[in-house]
């Protein structure tokens, strides 16, 4: 019997190829979103399930919508029973999980589950001749990806990974990782320019929308950048930092590192000193960032959370003269309902792109739930508004169950509503079909998150990419970040690729 439904299959070149390596041995595939990654792992599945018809195999994903969505696939395109097709997650008691991993052929999971049942013995890997990691770019650190791999390994009888991605990131350490978590000894990449995917990319096209800060608002920054000049001038004097054009995630490792290192520094005051303006020029940069490119009534909660705070550095920030002088002329602005000029700017576009085509399809992404919620709730009273945020958390109670993130996609899909407001959520993975135009409301620093945003357009039809960029801010420096991330990965990955071919 054959394996797979192939009358519904058309397999692509470039599809038949890169399994025809995966076959071979563990392969790391790079692909742009939506050129048909899923493919390639029924193929390779199928092939191991020919090849060790006792075995099991397994997809992974990062979250439950993408794992439900592949489940969904799986049943269409395999002929098997499709009962033997399942998705596990957190969500099935742990009896039930036990009596699945038995029962099923094919197992469809997020890792965390995966990684809990390997821990206390519930599940074991050793008749699994696949695991597909989906999403693979989150394979480094303490991520369940890396413990799954390292215990399949470890414990399968005849082992293959198949990862997929379409950014693995910019810094070879990393990408390295990747490779060694996953014992990589394929590369396969393919980038829009590549002859033999060339002709199934859907054209996107890009335009940037520039604001400009208005006075009022420089003059407040500027306030707040005098106070981060004396820190900056501080940390460099005394050899912490290099340069004054350090970014936040910069100031971030660099305070982690500093906390490892303890009991290098020459008394505890000093290293307190360091400690403490290293938060504060944290938290600053973060109060520069909100008041640049966000909803100022954001910058303003933020300041007061601060005050309120019972932590020293919090409280000195927060009542810093220069703070004060600078939330007090954001005041005035939040007196006039004056919000962002992004936020008057996204609402015309939107009013434009609906007048055009009443059923036109739009994301809207923005870094900040705060944000998305203010949106939210100024465009739902002109459009046909809804919104996809992650999960609540200890920090944040606001979120969305998966239930109502599934239940969003749908009505999205279905055009029940035609503009989703979306947090990083909306980035990965996630199938939602003919999107027409994806508006990121700031720029992000991260070509991974830039790659996965762009990817929710041109699936299945030619798409727009817009970007609000507010002129002479952070949104820029964001904006060039991510475009020298991306050429630097694509870079590392050819070089990679060519030293695993010369071996």
């Amino acid at each position: 019997m054959e394996l797979l439904r192939k009358e519904l299959i058309e397999p692509r070149e470039y599809q038949i190829n890169i399994a025809n390596t995966a076959i071979k041995g563990n392969t790391l595939v790079i692909l742009p979103t939506g050129t048909g990654k899923t493919i390639i792992a029924i193929i390779v599945a199928a092939n191991r399930l020919k090849k060790f018809p006792e075995s099991k195999v397994m997809m992974l994903a990062p979250t439950r919508p993408l794992v439900l969505q592949h489940e969904k696939t799986f049943k269409k395109l395999f002929n098997i029973d499709p009962n033997r097709i399942i998705a596990i997650t957190g969500k099935i008691p742990k009896e039930e999980r036990k009596f699945l991993y038995k029962f099923a052929k094919i197992i469809i999971a997020t890792p965390q589950t995966i990684q809990n049942d390997l821990e206390d013995n519930t599940l074991n890997l050793s008749d699994f001749s696949l695991v597909v990691f989906d999403e693979a770019h989150r394979c480094v650190k303490e991520y369940a990806y890396t413990y799954v791999a390292k215990k399949y390994l470890e414990q399968s009888k005849f082992p293959l990974i198949l990862a997929l991605t379409a950014s693995p990131g910019s810094e070879k350490e990393r990408i390295e990782e990747i490779k060694n978590h996953l014992a990589i000894q394929y590369i396969e990449i393919r980038s829009e320019k590549d002859e033999d995917i060339r002709k199934y990319i859907k054209k996107i096209e890009y335009v940037y929308v520039y604001v400009d800060l208005p006075e009022e608002i420089k003059k407040a920054r500027n306030e707040l950048e005098k106070i981060r000049e004396e820190l900056i001038n501080w940390l460099i004097e005394k050899g912490i930092i290099q340069s004054k054009n350090i970014k936040r995630k910069e100031l971030i490792k660099t305070y982690q590192e500093i906390i490892e290192k303890e009991e290098t520094f020459p008394n505890k005051q000093f290293f307190n000193s360091v400690i403490f303006k290293l938060i504060q020029l944290i938290k600053l940069e973060y109060l520069i960032e909100l008041l640049e490119t966000q909803s100022i009534h954001y910058f303003e909660e933020y300041l007061k959370k601060l005050r309120e705070s019972k932590k020293i550095y919090d409280r000195a920030i927060a009542n810093d003269l220069r703070v004060i002088v600078a939330e007090n002329i954001v005041k005035n602005f939040l007196s006039s309902e004056f919000i962002h000029p992004k936020a008057k700017k996204l609402e015309e576009i939107l009013e434009y792109l609906i007048n055009k085509n009443p059923n036109v399809k739009i994301i809207v992404f923005a870094n900040y739930r705060s944000t998305i919620e203010f949106l939210y709730n100024k465009l739902k009273q002109k459009f046909r508004v809804a919104k996809l945020v992650g999960q609540a958390t200890k920090e944040n109670s606001a979120g969305m169950s998966q239930k109502e993130q599934e239940k969003v996609i749908k009505a999205f899909s279905a055009g029940i509503f035609n503009v989703l407001i979306c947090s990083s959520v909306g980035e990965e993975g996630l199938d939602i079909p003919k999107t027409d135009y994806a508006i990121f409301y700031e720029p992000v620093p991260s070509e991974i998150r830039a790659i996965q945003r762009r990817g929710r357009v041109g699936r299945q039809t030619s798409g727009k990419v817009i970007i609000l960029i507010t002129k002479d801010t952070r949104d820029e420096a964001y904006y060039w970040a991510a475009l020298h991330k991306e050429r630097k990965m694509r870079r590392i990955i050819s070089d990679l690729k060519k030293e695993i071919e010369n071996l």
